[in-house]
């Protein structure tokens, strides 16, 4: 079957393709570096004739909702015409746990790409996951300076590869709307996982924790970012990645 995966050269959607293709399958990477503009839809109709579902793991990199909010609106739609055009079958997207519960602007547009689902012709379903294990360099390196501000966040991390395989699992099942969400094994702190990264050998940082304010801020100082039920769980904890990643980097 042929898979198309949006965004499939980041993070998780490297996985993605990589257990897609051990399965069997046959993806196809949607991304600007093979042809297509996932914003303005160009390249996009040719990369998915033959396609029969859609892995959505696209990504912008921002904190704002004037460029979140917009970048999944386009993304979305784009993705969900160019599927009823060619009649996919299953439409799967990786979203966050918590984004109901902590509104700050990166969410909205996350929350505005599950409602383009919902609303679409195309049977869906939306994984919700916690942060990933890279999430603690992802916010040393938001700020190059020699001091890192680090919001107070509770979070429970999973490692990327085990959410690739968990999608894979949905797209290759029938379509399940709101699936369980996914987390890792543990609860850590971020101030504390982002503090780990100079005694594990990355660049020594000054991490100053500090308090969002208002709801935004309580909600991720508290659970807010945390699985609210039952769910499947991920095996790798942070400490574990964090020793595999330095061991491959030396």
């Amino acid at each position: 079957m042929r898979v198309a995966v949006a965004g499939g050269t980041g993070l998780v959607g490297r996985h993605v393709v990589e257990q897609l293709s051990a399965a069997g399958q046959e993806p196809v990477v949607l991304a600007r570096s093979r042809g297509v503009d996932l914003v303005t839809g160009t390249g996009l109709d040719a990369a998915m004739a033959g396609v029969e579902a859609v892995v959505d793991v696209s990504n912008v990199t921002t904190m704002s909702r004037r460029k979140a909010v917009p970048f999944f609106e386009a993304v979305g739609g784009n993705l969900l015409d160019a599927g009823a055009r060619v009649g996919v079958r299953h439409h799967v997207v990786l979203s966050i746990v918590g984004i109901d519960r902590v509104g700050h602007g990166y969410y909205q547009g996350k929350l505005r790409q599950e409602e383009r689902v919902k609303d679409g012709r195309v049977p869906w379903t939306v994984l919700r996951a916690t942060q990933f294990h890279e999430f603690a360099q992802q916010t040393c390196d938001r700020g190059p300076g020699p001091v890192v501000v680090v919001p107070r966040m509770r979070t429970q991390p999973v490692a990327a590869r085990e959410v690739a395989q968990h999608l894979v699992e949905l797209v290759l099942g029938p379509a399940r709307g709101m699936a369980p969400e996914l987390a890792g094994p543990r609860v850590e702190q971020l101030v504390d996982m982002v503090r780990a990264l100079p005694r594990a050998g990355h660049r020594r940082r000054l991490v100053l924790p500090v308090t969002f304010p208002g709801p935004a801020g309580a909600a991720m100082a508290g659970d807010g970012q945390l699985p609210a039920g039952e769910g499947p769980r991920g095996s790798r904890t942070f400490e574990e990645w964090l020793a595999e990643s330095v061991a491959r980097e030396g």
